[in-house]
């Protein structure tokens, strides 16, 4: 799924579901110069009422955000264990290969969690992330497993049953929680339940969304979404992704009994801690209206009440590819949290533009929808640009932005490899490829065999061996961010108090919680500042990270400050 850069929602693509054809149109953004507003108003009539007449309708019932429905002040929330966890956003694929097939496997990650987090606390070598999203992890066509053949079963590529179990052990020996991609969204068009939902007399019939004739609307961003059946006997099933991913159909209640028990399954057999939900806001359509329905927002409250009697301390954070209020409808009662895009969008242009403002309006926006941190933070995921790249491979920038997250509200992820500051573009595969343990040509010491994909060229100094333990590496930077959030509670809980600057390039704020008080400062441009202009005086201040607190910044620096009663 893609969204402008503004953070505003228009329309989205997510090229990692397309067929090769689909992919060549995602990357030719420019020529797709309409808006879902148009596309939708010039759809003709569907049924008893008009496009434009059902968007009405959608919009009168979708719910308030978050900060009305629960109030702006609402902070229960923060006492639950995701508010002090830092997240580690894994592709099992290409992180560790313990067989020499070139591979990623459980029993690799098990081999590599010392490095996410050793279980001793008394240490500084590790990450020390806390929680682990993993993503997809089932039997599927592609490398990626967004289109998932069976959803009880764990790839054959990266291990048995016995080798997840064996992981979830090493993690809770850890204190590391889980979390898995639940993709319920559309399943493979090779799992059972499609394959006999072909077969129009079959009870699974209703599984997915068949129809006797091709209805004459189309997508978000203007794809086809009806694909004609294998069994070339005349019927379409919708797939608003691509035709080798149906959708599931919520509006039959054997697919939420379904979903309901695998959700059983892995939360009590497999004892995981939660789920990502991928593409939530497509699931249930109301006709060409095929995003945020009334009904997608019911259905997940149910999934969340669901899963909340399945195991209270459950967590969920959603994918709602969209601007912050529409995202922020989603969080509280449906799922505990979703990812800020629009706030990733900000702070990514704020530093392009060594600008503050953008990221200031930003976070205005998510103070005005939100409760205080009920949203995820993160930088970019697996579907976008890596983050060094979008910086322009400036790693001054990058450092720039992960102190930011770090201080800001919020939950964090991390995508992994970017605490080495590993840099791609598209095409969706170079964004996945092996992590780099070592210096070591061909195989950056992620397999013993030949990598799936070959590794990025710039592995000599991008890697974990050449980084660790070297205090000027953007591992060791990592490291320190998540340690001050992890020691200063205020940086967890606290309330953000944004700072009025005399530079257009400092963003500045405070984070209190229960009379603590810690100061976050950051330059964004290249250009020393001299003068900050700021109501709070650094230089009584503790320094918790970066530049000596001091009436002044160096280029790109920041100063994280706890003040002096």
């Amino acid at each position: 799924m893609r969204d402008d850069t503004s953070g505003q929602a228009s329309w989205h693509t997510r090229s990692r579901y397309a067929s090769p054809m689909l992919q060549t149109m995602h990357r030719r953004v420019a020529l797709v110069a309409f808006t879902l507003t148009a596309v939708l108003l010039a759809i003709p009539t569907y049924g008893q009422a008009t496009t434009e007449e059902r968007a009405r309708a959608r919009d009168a019932d979708r719910p308030a955000p978050a900060a009305e429905r629960f109030g702006a002040d609402h902070r229960d929330h923060l006492d639950h264990w995701w508010h002090d966890a830092t997240f580690y956003h894994l592709f099992v694929r290409s992180f560790y290969d313990s067989t020499g097939d070139g591979i990623g496997d459980f029993r690799g990650l098990i081999e590599k969690l010392d490095y996410l987090n050793d279980g001793d606390p008394n240490t500084d070598t590790d990450l020390g992330i806390d929680a682990i999203w993993l993503m997809p992890i089932h039997p599927a066509p592609s490398y990626h497993g967004y289109d998932v053949a069976d959803y009880r079963a764990i790839n054959p590529e990266h291990g048995t049953t016995e080798d997840f179990k064996a992981f979830m052990e090493a993690c809770k020996a850890r204190g590391i929680r889980v979390v898995i991609d639940l993709v319920i969204n559309h399943s493979s068009s090779r799992h059972e339940w499609f394959q006999k939902s072909v077969d129009p007399d079959s009870e699974y019939r209703d599984w997915y969304i068949w129809r006797n004739e091709r209805p004459d609307w189309r997508g978000p961003w203007g794809q086809n979404v009806w694909h004609p059946s294998p069994a070339n006997d005349g019927t379409y099933y919708y797939g608003i992704f691509w035709h080798g991913m149906p959708d599931l159909n919520f509006e039959h209640e054997p697919v939420t009994e379904a979903i309901f028990d695998l959700m059983r399954y892995w939360l009590h057999d497999m004892d995981i801690d939660g789920f990502r939900l991928d593409a939530i806001r497509h699931l249930i359509e109301d006709g060409p209206i095929q995003e945020n329905t009334p009904a997608t927002h019911a259905w997940l409250r149910r999934f969340f009440d669901e899963t909340k009697r399945l195991k209270p301390d459950a967590f969920s954070v959603g994918e709602v590819w969209s601007g912050t209020e529409d995202v922020s409808r989603y969080v509280g009662d449906q799922m505990d949290t979703a990812f800020e895009f629009g706030l990733s969008y900000a702070l990514v242009d704020a530093l392009r533009d060594a600008k503050a403002e953008r990221l200031v309006g930003a976070l205005r926006e998510v103070e005005r929808v939100y409760p205080l941190g009920m949203y995820a933070t993160f930088l970019r995921n697996h579907d976008q640009p890596r983050v060094m790249h979008e910086l322009g491979n400036r790693e001054e920038l990058a450092r720039l932005a992960a102190a930011i997250q770090f201080t800001l509200p919020g939950v964090p992820f991390i995508y992994y490899g970017e605490e080495l500051a590993m840099s791609a573009d598209k095409p969706d595969p170079q964004l996945r490829t092996p992590m780099p343990w070592t210096d070591e040509a061909g195989t950056v010491g992620f397999t013993t065999g030949e990598p799936w994909i070959a590794p990025k060229p710039d592995y000599e100094t991008v890697n974990v061996r050449t980084q660790l333990g070297d205090p000027s590496s953007m591992l060791t930077h990592y490291q320190r961010l998540i340690r001050v959030r992890q020691q200063e509670e205020a940086l967890r809980r606290g309330e953000l108090t944004l700072l009025d600057s005399s530079h257009e390039s400092v963003l500045a704020f405070v984070r209190e919680f229960e009379g603590e008080r810690v100061l976050c400062v950051f330059n964004l441009g290249a250009e020393p500042v001299q003068g900050l202009g700021l109501n709070v005086e650094p230089r009584r201040g503790q320094s918790l990270l970066g530049d000596t607190p001091a009436d002044r910044l160096s280029a790109h620096g920041f100063m994280i400050v706890k003040l002096a009663d």
